[in-house]
C-alpha cells in the first residue's frame, strides 16, 4: 500500500508528496474519513488527487493511502431498482422536505437474494458464463455470470437457496492453479468499458412510443442520441416519457448536477410510476444515479461513468438497456473546473482541451454486441444537453454532434406554445433512419421511408410559406401554397402533438403510428388530387371529417384497428363527393 502526504489543496483537488508508487487513475481514501479519491496527474515528487467528496477540514499533513486499484464500482443484482449517488452509494433517505438529496453511504448491510445454480462442479467455464440466476422478490430475473478476465473448472458450488451478495457461491480454478472466488458482486473500473465478444450491427429501433421520434427521426437500438434544448424547453420530462414508455428491459437514469429540489421530486416522482408492461412500479427495473448540483463537484464528473458502466453490466445478461443522462453540460461545468483548479490551459469556451474525446469516450460505449456468454444485448445512450441561452453553437452541443447518429432538438418557441415533445423538426435529423426503415417495411408499414420524407417535406416549405404569408397575408397566397400549409398544420398538430398526460395518446405503439401515417399519407394525396381539379383547400379543411382526422390521436385508442378504417374510407369518400360538387358547379 502506498502512502502519501498532502501539501496543498483546492476544492476536491489535492496535491500530495507521494511515499512510495502509485499510478494514473489509482483509487485513494483520504483522511481520517477515508474520503475518495482517484490520482489524476504523477510527477517525479508530486501527485495530484481529484476528491470525490466534500473536502471541507481536511488540511496540509493529511495522510492519504493509496488502493493500488483504479476507481471501481460495486456491481451485482441489488443495484436494480435503487437509488444511488455519482459512485454508486446507496442513498437511502430520499425526501422532497430537505434541502437537498444527501449523497449515499457504503455502510449498508448485505442484500440477500434466492440464487439458483445453472453450472456444475468440474464443469469448465469462461469469462462471461452463467454460473446461476438470482430470482429477486420483484423484478426480472438477473444471471451471476463470471468476470471478465476469470475462467476456470468448477470446483466448489453452493446449493439453491438464499445467500448474502457477498458471499461465496463458486470457485474456479485454472490450470495453473489460480482459484477464483465468486460471488453475487464484481467490481470494475468505472471509466473501463467492459467486454464483449463483437459488436453488432443496429437494425432495429429503440422504441420510445413518441411519434416525432419513432417516425421521423428514430434512434436503432444500441445507438446514441442527444436532446439539446434551452431552460424551460422540456427536457426532463421527455426523458422521463422515455424511460417509462421505450422497449427497454432495464432503465438507467443519470441525474448529472441537476438542482437538488427538483431531482428530489423527479426520484419521488419515479417511485409512483407504473411500469406499462406489468402494471407494477417502473421503479423494479430501473437504476437511480442521482448527483446533484449542491454534491461535490468531482462526483458529478464520475456520475457519468458510473451510468454506463452499469448499463454495460445489465447488457452483459443479455438485456437491452437504455441509458438517459441529465445533463452532459452539467458534466461537462464539472470537467471545466477541475481542470481550471489543476491550472490547464482553458479550450474553446473554458472547457479543456479533452472534452471532445472525454464526450467521445462516453458516447461510443453504445452498442449491441453479443456478450461474452453468447447472448445479445445493448446500450442506448440519450444524453440531455443545456447550451446556455440555447445556442446549439456552444462547445458541448457542437461536440455531442460528432459522435450521435440522432438529434433531437428542443425548439424554445414550440415550448411556449404548448407543443409537446417540443423537438423542432427541422433541426434534428436521424442518422439511422435508411437503416430502420427495413424494420418498419418487415412490421407492415411499406410506406415509412417515404411518408417519413414527404412529412419533412411539407414542414420545409411550411416554414419557407409563412415567412410569406406574414407579409402578404394567408389568403392571397395561391391555393396550391395554402394546401401546403393546410397538410404541414395536419402534420404538426394531427400526428406530431403527443401529450404525456393524455391517457390514450401518451404512446403509441408502431402499428399505431403506422395505421396513422398511412391514413395522413393517403389523405394528403387525395386532397393534393383534388386541389388540381379545382377545389379549395378551404372546402377540404371545412369537411366535418378533417377535424376527427386532426383529432384522431386523442379520439382513436390503441388497437381499434377498425375504425382507423373506417375514419381512411369516410375521407375517401368525402373528398371524392367534394370533387364531384365542384365538378357539377363548374359545368353549371
Amino acid at each position: 500500500m502506498s502512502i502519501a502526504v498532502t501539501e496543498w489543496i483546492s476544492g476536491p483537488v489535492i496535491r500530495a508528496r507521494p511515499e512510495g508508487p502509485f499510478v494514473m487513475r489509482e483509487s485513494v481514501r483520504v483522511g481520517e474519513k477515508g474520503l475518495l479519491g482517484e490520482v489524476i496527474r504523477i510527477k517525479e515528487s508530486e501527485i495530484v488527487i481529484q476528491v470525490y467528496e466534500d473536502t471541507t477540514g481536511i488540511r496540509p499533513g493529511t495522510r492519504i493511502e493509496g488502493d493500488g486499484l483504479p476507481l471501481s464500482v460495486r456491481l451485482g443484482p441489488g443495484i436494480l431498482g435503487g437509488t444511488f449517488d455519482g459512485l454508486l452509494r446507496p442513498i437511502k433517505d430520499i425526501s422532497v422536505d430537505g434541502p437537498w438529496v444527501q449523497p449515499g453511504t457504503f455502510n449498508v448491510q448485505p442484500d440477500k437474494f434466492y440464487f439458483i445454480p445453472k453450472a456444475a462442479e468440474g464443469e469448465e467455464l469462461k469469462a462471461g458464463a452463467v454460473v446461476g440466476q438470482v430470482k429477486p422478490k420483484h423484478g426480472i430475473m438477473q444471471q451471476i455470470l463470471v468476470p471478465p478476465g476469470m475462467s476456470g473448472v468448477v470446483e466448489e458450488l453452493v446449493a439453491e437457496g438464499e445467500y448474502p451478495d457477498d458471499e461465496q457461491l463458486c470457485v474456479l480454478t485454472e490450470e495453473n492453479g489460480n482459484r477464483y472466488r465468486i460471488t453475487m458482486t464484481q467490481v470494475w473500473p468505472a471509466r473501463q468499458p467492459r467486454p464483449a465478444a463483437a459488436r453488432l450491427p443496429s437494425n432495429e429501433p429503440m422504441l420510445t412510443g413518441q411519434r416525432i421520434i419513432d417516425c421521423l427521426f428514430p434512434v436503432a437500438r444500441g445507438g446514441k442520441a442527444a436532446i439539446p434544448g434551452g431552460f424551460g424547453t422540456g427536457k426532463t420530462v421527455l426523458l422521463e416519457t422515455l424511460a417509462k414508455w421505450c422497449n427497454a428491459d432495464v432503465i438507467v437514469y443519470v441525474g448529472c448536477g441537476e438542482r437538488g429540489n427538483e431531482l428530489a421530486g423527479l426520484l419521488e416522482e419515479f417511485s409512483q410510476l407504473e411500469d406499462p408492461r406489468t402494471g407494477r412500479p417502473l421503479m423494479e427495473r430501473t437504476v437511480l444515479i442521482a448527483n446533484t448540483s449542491n454534491m461535490p463537484v468531482a462526483a458529478r464528473e464520475a456520475s457519468i461513468y458510473t451510468g454506463v458502466t452499469v448499463a454495460e453490466y445489465f447488457r452483459d445478461q443479455g438485456l437491452d438497456v437504455a441509458l438517459m443522462a441529465d445533463s452532459t453540460s452539467r458534466w461537462a461545468e464539472a470537467l471545466r473546473e477541475v481542470s481550471g483548479r489543476l491550472g490547464e490551459l482553458p479550450g474553446e469556451g473554458g472547457y479543456p482541451a479533452y472534452l471532445s474525446s472525454r464526450l467521445a469516450d462516453f458516447y461510443e460505449r453504445a452498442a449491441k454486441v453479443r456478450t461474452l456468454s453468447g447472448e445479445t444485448g445493448s446500450v442506448t445512450l440519450m444524453g440531455a444537453v443545456s447550451p446556455p441561452s440555447g445556442d446549439f453553437s456552444e462547445p458541448v452541443t457542437s461536440h455531442t454532434r460528432r459522435y450521435i447518429r440522432s438529434l433531437w432538438a428542443l425548439d424554445t418557441h414550440r415550448a411556449h406554445a404548448r407543443f409537446y415533445p417540443a423537438i423542432h423538426p427541422l433541426h434534428s435529423y436521424s442518422m439511422d433512419a435508411e437503416e430502420l426503415s427495413r424494420w418498419w417495411h418487415a412490421e407492415g408499414c411499406t410506406r415509412w421511408q417515404e411518408l417519413r420524407l414527404r412529412f419533412l417535406s411539407l414542414l420545409d416549405e411550411q416554414a419557407h410559406l409563412e415567412r410569406m404569408a406574414r407579409i402578404i397575408g394567408k389568403d392571397a397566397m395561391p391555393p396550391r401554397q395554402r394546401f401546403i400549409l393546410m397538410c404541414a398544420e395536419l402534420v404538426n398538430e394531427g400526428f406530431l402533438r403527443q401529450s404525456a398526460f393524455s391517457p390514450i395518446d401518451r404512446s403509441a405503439s408502431p402499428a399505431r403510428q403506422a395505421q396513422m401515417m398511412r391514413i395522413i399519407g393517403n389523405f394528403i394525396e387525395q386532397a393534393e388530387e383534388a386541389v388540381s381539379r379545382g377545389v379549395l383547400p378551404e372546402s377540404i379543411s371545412a369537411l366535418p371529417l378533417f377535424r376527427r382526422l386532426m383529432r384522431m390521436s386523442e379520439e382513436i385508442p390503441e388497437g381499434r384497428w377498425e375504425v382507423f378504417a373506417e375514419l381512411a374510407d369516410a375521407l375517401h369518400k368525402a373528398l371524392h363527393d367534394l370533387m364531384e360538387a365542384d365538378n357539377q358547379a363548374q359545368e353549371v
